[in-house]
């Protein structure tokens, strides 16, 4: 089994946890799915726990499709420096569906969308899905280009 900078992180470490993005417009809660994602969501909490995320922003943000952030760069290219593999989608994106954003097969690294509207219906299994947002969906349709990610941080499910 191929070895990844998230590689150290444990089965108990993604089960019955959420993230919690802080923005200046509000809180996204995200569960975590690690069946549906198992790789995209260990890489998503081992970032995390680096503080990675935090002072990111939302680089891209699309009218009734998605915001997309997890860029370091705010351009839409940059990333942590390693990619890894697809996970297998086997549910449709909806609202607040939380997904690794990519540049093909197989290049997922750190920049991550949420869907906001009825175009994400029509994206083909090509973006690992990984969780869904539970409180903030007013906050992910209020997002605009350019906003930061104050804090990106982990707590139990339901807190």
């Amino acid at each position: 089994m191929p070895t990844y900078p998230f590689s150290d992180i444990t089965d108990a470490e993604v089960t019955n946890v959420q993230a919690r993005i802080k923005t200046a417009k509000g809180d996204i809660v995200i569960a975590l799915d690690p069946v549906a994602g198992p790789l995209a969501t260990k890489n998503f909490v081992s970032l995390i726990k680096k503080g990675y995320y935090d002072g990111l922003t939302f680089h891209r943000v699309e009218e009734d499709f998605v915001i997309q952030g997890g860029d370091p760069t705010g351009t839409g290219s940059g990333g942590p420096g390693y990619r890894f593999p697809d996970d297998p989608v086997t549910k449709p994106y909806v609202d607040g569906t939380l997904a690794m954003a990519n540049a093909g097969p197989n290049t997922n690294g750190s920049q991550f969308f949420i869907c906001k509207g009825p175009i994400c219906q029509n994206l083909g299994p090509s973006y690992s899905i990984f969780g869904q947002v539970t409180s903030g969906m007013d906050v992910v349709k209020a997002i605009t280009k350019g906003d930061v990610m104050t804090t990106v941080t982990l707590e139990p499910l339901g807190t």
